[in-house]
Parts: C-alpha cells; structure tokens; sequence
C-alpha cells in the first residue's frame, strides 16, 4: 500500500490504485467518491458498487488506472450485516419508507416457520428489485419513477444468496427484529430479502440496518474512514497498489520487461502457460509485482486487454 496524505492541492504526481472506504452513515457512495477526488487532487475517482445512504461499510473505490480495474471487481460476491424487522412492510422495502399494509404480531412466530422462509430464499431465486432501486426502466431510474408516483413493476431475476443466516433476535413490542449475514451474488437486494421474508410469512418486513462487511476478497477491517467536510482534511489515504488489487481477483503471470513493452504497445506476447480457457482474463505483472495489463488468451499468444502506462504501474 502507498499511503498518500490527502488536502486538497494537486499531487506532484497522479495517484493510482484502489482504496477501500469504509462508508459512514447519511453519506452516499457520491458523496464519498466527490470527498475523496478532492483529497486526492484528482477527478479520477470511481467504485465498485454503490451503499445506500442509510448503509455502512465497504465501499471499494478506483483512483486514477485504478479506475479501469473496477469492471473487474463490480460483479464479485458481497456480504453484508442486516437488521430485519418482521412484522410490517414498508413503501420502499426499508426503514425510510412509508408503512405499507397492517400492522401484524411478530413476536411469536414460529421458529421451524422461520427457518423455512429462510431456506426459500437460499441458493439460485428469483429476485424482484426494490421498486427505489437504481435500475433503469426506459432509460429512467426506478427510485426516480417511483417518487414521481409513478406504478413501478421490475422483472424479477436470477441471484444466488450463499448464506442467510439469523444470529440474534429480538422483540420490540409486535416487531420481531432479526439480525442476519447474508453473502450473496453481485445485484442482490437486501432490502429485498427482507421484504420478501416477511411477505412469506404472511407479517411484512423490512430492512432497518445494513452494513456491508466484504466485496470479494476486500474486507471492512482494512478500509479507512473518509472524513466529511468540516471534519479535517489531514488524512492517509492508503493506496493499495494495482498488482496487488488485481492478484487478488485474477490468475496472474509474471513479464519480463522486454514482454511488459510489447503489452504496452498494444501488441500479443507468447503464452507458455495454460491458465485456463480461451476467454480467462489474466493479470499480468512485472517483476516487482507492479500490474502492467489485463491480458486474455488468444490462441498461443495473450493480447492485451487494458495496458497500464509505465508511469502508473503500482
């Protein structure tokens, strides 16, 4: 990792890697990203998957080529901690929304009833989005539409929910609050789950906590805090490098520099080794581990796919 300390004013040299946030709450994905481009001196900052406003936790963001990794690490499996609360639904699946249908007793609900809920919503299901989720209808958000008061009606489709599993429960007069972990697949909607956990048992529930623990192989436990403004600018924004980033969620080759050249120039090297299909996406790197391109096999050879500059290898 390359700590940079951020403050504002221009870098001597652009920075490039991928940080892991820790995202506080009340504060969107947006606004962090807005936050850390001006710490960095630099506008080239983006993530890898956005937390809602009222969501914690790992935010997985690009700076500089650091950017062009983000499409590799988009779509990896995610793992959350969530409060549900049973008994209820509300408007938009969460806490923020508006109380929707009766209120019904939770607090004695059947713990086999439960469980089976539970094992429904496990595995490879079909998921209808939140009707406020960012998915586009026409060109326009489903969130946006939804608030115009427009009747919002999503397709449902394929996610894999890994694990769903309560570890603690609680009453709080009818409601029935359920903490859980769940890890699932990449565009699943938590608010979702609960909402439609609490449809199956016939009470309504919806997500009053959520906390995003992990991306992949990337960890809350190793992500910074982003301060707001007014907060202080003086902070260590620990840049972890691209050939690290990338090892972490692709095969990796090792480049001698004469091959590293031939990749920067946009040209095919000689593959001596299988890593696999046709199609697999391979990292390929220099001798000090520094990422120099995204490569895929073709035929004998390996053609570039994203060439990193020279002077942004990291």
């Amino acid at each position: 990792m390359s700590p940079i300390r951020g403050g504002g004013p221009a870098p001597t040299s652009a920075p490039h890697g991928v940080l892991l946030v820790d995202k506080a709450p009340d504060r969107t994905s947006h606004d962090v990203v807005a936050r850390v481009r001006w710490l960095l001196g630099t506008r080239k900052v983006g993530h890898a998957g956005t937390l809602d406003p009222m969501a914690t936790g790992l935010l997985v963001l690009g700076v500089g080529q650091g950017t062009r990794l983000l499409t590799h690490l988009v779509g990896l499996d995610k793992t959350y901690l969530a409060t549900i609360r049973l008994g209820r639904a509300t408007t938009t699946d969460d806490r923020e929304g508006e109380p929707l249908g009766e209120q019904h007793d939770a607090s004695g609900i059947d713990p086999g009833a439960l469980e089976r809920a539970l094992q429904a919503l496990r595995g490879n299901i079909q998921q209808v989005p939140s009707t406020v989720s960012a998915i586009k209808v026409d060109g326009k958000r489903a969130y946006a539409r939804a608030r115009a008061g427009e009747d919002v009606e999503l397709a449902a489709r394929p996610v894999r929910i890994d694990r769903f599993e309560i570890t603690g429960r609680r009453t709080d007069g009818p409601h029935l609050d359920l903490d859980a972990v769940v890890t699932c697949s990449s565009g699943t909607y938590v608010r979702a789950l609960a909402r439609d956990l609490g449809a199956a048992l016939g009470i309504g529930g919806h997500l009053t906590a959520l906390r995003r623990i992990a991306v992949g192989p990337f960890d809350v436990d190793h992500a910074v805090h982003v301060p707001g403004r007014g907060e202080g600018d003086d902070v260590e924004l620990p840049l972890r490098g691209l050939g690290e980033t990338a090892s972490q969620v692709l095969p990796t080759v090792t480049v001698d520099e004469s091959k590293a050249r031939l990749l920067a120039d946009g040209r095919r090297i000689d593959r001596e080794t299988d890593l696999g299909g046709e199609q697999t996406r391979t990292a390929a790197l220099d001798g000090d581990g520094r990422l120099c391109a995204i490569i895929r096999a073709d035929g004998n050879g390996w053609k570039p796919e994203l060439v990193i500059p020279l002077e942004a290898r990291t």
